[in-house]
């Protein structure tokens, strides 16, 4: 099966930091790559956890419609909250539903010590399939 690599326009250059922002394949999976609130370089674009939050799926949004899709195409969710805590869980099972219209896809979610780059409290990734 052959896949092809990208990085959407409007969305920082990935490339530095080791990684593309989409992997499409011949048959029906996309893999989106972890979304996080990065300005246009790659920096952390906000500070407060729900700005972070609603811009990672922002940007998650857009990977998505760069390959012909939608929200409603993602099967699966990793998400990963700095130090995790009832509250950052609430605020993202919010945007979640929201974006779902109350049917989310499976989803993972790990609480964890730190990400990438300093000021990092929320990243999300996806795996999609067309059809």
């Amino acid at each position: 099966m052959s896949h092809t690599l990208s990085n959407p326009e409007g969305l920082h250059d990935p490339v530095p930091f080791g990684y593309s922002h989409l992997a499409e394949t011949s048959g029906e999976l996309v893999v989106v790559a972890g979304q996080y609130a990065s300005d246009e370089e790659g920096g952390v674009a906000v500070e407060d956890f729900a700005a972070q939050v609603e811009l990672a799926f922002a940007h998650l949004g857009r990977a998505l419609r760069a390959a012909g899709l939608e929200y409603r195409h993602v099967v699966r969710l990793g998400t990963y909250i700095v130090d995790h805590d009832t509250e950052k869980l609430a605020i993202l099972g919010e945007r979640v539903n929201a974006l779902w219209e109350g049917r989310p896809p499976a989803q993972t979610l790990l609480g964890v010590a730190g990400l990438a780059l300093p000021g990092m409290l929320f990243e999300v990734d996806a795996l999609a399939v067309r059809g």
